[in-house]
Formats: structure tokens, sequence, C-alpha cells
């Protein structure tokens, strides 16, 4: 049963959400909080396993409270769920410690889909997000002739060819299994390359593996 942390102060969207949680398979809503600030303090409290959390919210945003968070809860999963996407705010909340980032225009079925997801630690970005990013961050000289291989191989984070396709199957949120079975692999090696990709990247999680690769173009 995966513990969910509520934190979402438009008492509508929050109704919604509550409705959602309570409903949903494997899923248990263990507190709710209408600020940064009370968010802090039932995530004391209660020490969830996922927190959903709004960035703009009275008293304290979400990402500070995020921050905040994490300092004594650091394995607590946060999913930032919201109508905004400036690349500022994805940066800046992954920067803080978020785990995922799902738009407030998702489905229910992606929205749970998503807080499964971070629970077992594997990053969530909603697709309208990495468009946006990849918008914004792609180099105006790059090319299709930029991404040929030999380009790929001499990457500056030395991530081989393989350990590149990997790591777009991960910007695409898919697990070790997925990722194992769509490019015919064993699970095992699968995970060997993950774990080879996050040492070079120098990334503690499989999102900020992401946010990397993303801000760098290499997918």
């Amino acid at each position: 049963m995966i513990n969910v942390l509520l934190v979402e102060d438009h008492e509508l969207y929050r109704m919604g959400l509550s409705m959602l949680l309570s409903k949903a398979d494997g899923i248990n809503l263990a507190a709710e909080a209408a600020d940064g600030s009370e968010g802090i303090k039932k995530a004391r409290e209660v020490s969830p396993d996922v927190i959903l959390m709004d960035i703009g919210l009275p008293n304290i945003d979400g990402i500070e409270a995020t921050a905040r968070i994490k300092e004594f809860l650091p394995e607590v999963k946060v999913l930032i769920f919201t109508s905004r996407d400036s690349e500022q705010d994805i940066f800046e909340s992954f920067k803080a410690g978020a785990d995922g980032y799902i738009m407030k225009g998702a489905t229910p079925e992606q929205t749970i889909n998503a807080i499964k997801a971070v629970n077992e630690g594997v990053g969530w970005i909603d697709p309208a997000i990495a468009k946006v990013v990849f918008s914004n961050l792609q180099r105006p000289a790059q090319t299709a002739a930029a991404y040929t291989p030999e380009r790929k191989e001499k990457n500056s984070y030395g991530l081989t060819e393989r350990e590149l396709d990997v790591l777009a199957l991960m910007v695409d949120g898919l697990s070790n299994p997925q990722i194992a079975d769509k490019l015919v692999i064993t699970r095992a090696t699968a995970k060997a390359h993950v774990h080879s990709i996050l040492q070079k990247l120098c990334a503690a999680t499989r999102t900020q593996a992401t946010v990397t690769a993303m801000k760098e173009g290499l997918v």
C-alpha cells in the first residue's frame, strides 16, 4: 500500500484528487494539506511514501516545501502536480529533490501511474513537460547530423551508444523490465546499463539522469 500525502490549496482540485486516491487500488490517502507549511507538518506526522505536491501554494510554495521535506525525509518521493510548465519551475523542482513532474491536465490513470512509478523509484516526467524542455534547451546549431552514432560515442559523459539508447527510454519513463523488453536484452543487463548511466551522469536518481539528458541534448 502506497501512503500518499496530498498538498493542494485549490479546494475543488483537492476534493477531486482525494476521491481519486481514495478509490485507487494500492493507494492510501494518508493526509491532506492546503498550504506548504501544513504540508511540511503533515509530512513529519505521517511519513508518507509519496507526496503529491502543487507548486503554487500559500505561505511556502511547493518547490521550497519539497526541499525542506527532503531534508528530514530524504527517502520520500515527491511528485509535483501543477499547471505550471515553465522551464524554471521544472528545473527548480528537480533541483529541490522532486522525483516526478505531472501536469494537472493529466488523466486520472496517468496520475495514478505516475504515483506508482515514483514510488518504485522510476522518474516520471509528463510528456508535455518533456516537449517544453526539449524546445527550450535544444541548441540552435544542432542538426540531424549532430546525432550520429559517432557523435554519441564522443559525448563528454563517456556514454556508449547502447547506454544512450537506454537513456532515451529512461526519458520516456520506461522501467528496467520495459527497457529490457524494448531492446531485447536481459533485465540484469538493463539494470547494469542504468547503473552505469547514473554513475557517468553523476545522478543519484533516474529523474536526475533524465533531466541531465534533456539539458545536455543527449537524447
